[in-house]
């Protein structure tokens, strides 16, 4: 498979758009640089169906509460967007209830699903999530063992960054309240066994949560299926707007409330619900949804190039996103050996790449990856690492871009020092 040349520029790449999907185009132009977007998982293009579907709503004046001619057409927008996101994700439509987004959903499932089993039965204090889990979830956790006294157990997952199911079941027990495993990885890509945590909580009497932030739009996600009474997600992770997601809440069953107010989406959301942007996400899973099997193998593909590229570049580099393993089909995590993560970001942004050192909702903050450290990672390793991530908007040209950028980039990086421990 044809690499990047740091002498003689890049040669075209295997992999190009195939969806047939026609979204704005991957690079564009700041001055003279051409820029590559590689950081899909921090957020990723709005469709262009989401943005017309934001735009017709935007002219329009009605609060869904409201029951005016007004307020009931608002309504309407509101409850066909919540049908459409329900049938695309398994649920009924009773079941999504609408929030700014995933981490706010998180919350809600994490600290109203404790709260609600504690109360019920007081002996359950036990709050067991993976130790990979997204700072949504995992200082929400810690927020209630250090405020509420919930017992919280971290459960860990192996090399390849998976959930040890056998370890898992140990933690979970008759006093478990709610346990949260996370979809898919938002550092790594890995998708998790869901299904069967699930299973291990209910023979318990556990509720279970997943975080799907990063899984819905891109991998196979059935809430009815899976067996989980809760699963978080976005909006702009998949094509839609930023400050709309949804909590999928089971059936029947009751949460302690995280927002008081009007008592809006089953009083679990209180606040007048945004109408433009509930049109835009259903806008966009529905795409995401359609394009979804031809952007898996599209995506895989470049991502295959991506490697191949990187390794030609950087032989000593260490994939932790690892081959074999179920992931998300755009997320390449590497390690970098000799090189601070932190300076080949600002190396790379200066030659057109956006990518990220992490999870973009801890970026800025000088630390090792919680995620790379659970998996085996040394706080070294973990401050030498990198996330690549594509999506919709990707083509072979950024792959190309990054390929050409990247010898000069880790011989700077290496020239610059060792990391300070």
């Amino acid at each position: 498979m044809p690499v990047a040349d740091g002498q003689r520029g890049v040669r075209h790449l295997s992999c190009d758009r195939r969806s047939g999907a026609s979204p704005p185009p991957a690079q564009v132009h700041t001055g003279a640089v051409q820029r590559a977007y590689l950081d899909h998982a921090a957020t990723t293009p709005m469709v262009p169906e989401a943005i017309e579907a934001m735009t017709r709503q935007l002219g329009s004046v009605g609060n869904p509460s409201s029951l005016h001619s007004s307020g009931r057409a608002a309504r309407r927008v509101v409850e066909e967007a919540r049908e459409s996101i329900a049938q695309r994700l398994g649920a009924v439509p009773a079941e999504v209830v609408f929030t700014s987004g995933g981490t706010e959903a998180d919350n809600q499932a994490v600290k109203g699903g404790w709260w609600a089993a504690a109360n019920r039965d007081p002996g359950r204090t036990r709050l067991v999530i993976t130790a990979i889990e997204h700072h949504a979830v995992l200082d929400t956790a810690v927020w209630l063992r250090d405020h509420e006294g919930a017992q919280l157990s971290l459960a860990p997952a192996d090399s390849r960054g998976v959930l040890d199911l056998e370890s898992y079941a140990g933690l979970v027990d008759e006093a478990t309240a709610l346990v949260s495993v996370m979809w898919a990885n938002n550092e790594i890509g890995t998708i998790q066994p869901v299904r069967e945590a699930a299973e291990i909580a209910a023979r318990h009497g556990a509720l279970s949560h997943s975080d799907a932030v990063q899984a819905v739009g891109h991998a196979a996600v059935d809430f009815g299926a899976s067996g989980l009474d809760l699963l978080s997600c976005t909006a702009h992770k998949l094509g839609g707007p930023v400050g709309i997601g949804a909590l999928l809440v089971r059936r029947g069953l009751e949460l302690t409330p995280v927002l008081h107010g009007g008592g809006q989406e089953r009083d679990l959301r209180s606040g007048t619900v945004d109408v433009a942007a509930v049109a835009g996400f259903a806008a966009a899973l529905e795409v995401a949804e359609r394009n979804r099997i031809a952007e898996d193998a599209r995506l895989r593909c470049l991502r295959a190039d991506l490697t191949t590229g990187v390794l030609a570049a950087a032989p000593d580099a260490v994939l932790n996103t690892v081959a074999g393993t179920a992931t998300l089909p755009g997320v390449l995590s590497v390690t970098f050996p000799g090189c601070e993560a932190d300076a080949m970001l600002m190396l790379l942004d200066a030659a057109g790449i956006d990518c990220a050192t992490g999870s973009a909702c801890s970026a800025g903050v000088a630390e090792a990856s919680h995620v790379l450290v659970a998996i085996g990672r040394s706080e070294r390793e973990s401050r030498s690492t990198l996330r690549f991530s594509l999506g919709a908007t990707s083509t072979a040209t950024d792959v190309e871009l990054l390929l050409a950028a990247m010898p000069e980039t880790l011989a700077r990086a290496r020239r610059a020092g060792s990391l300070v421990v």
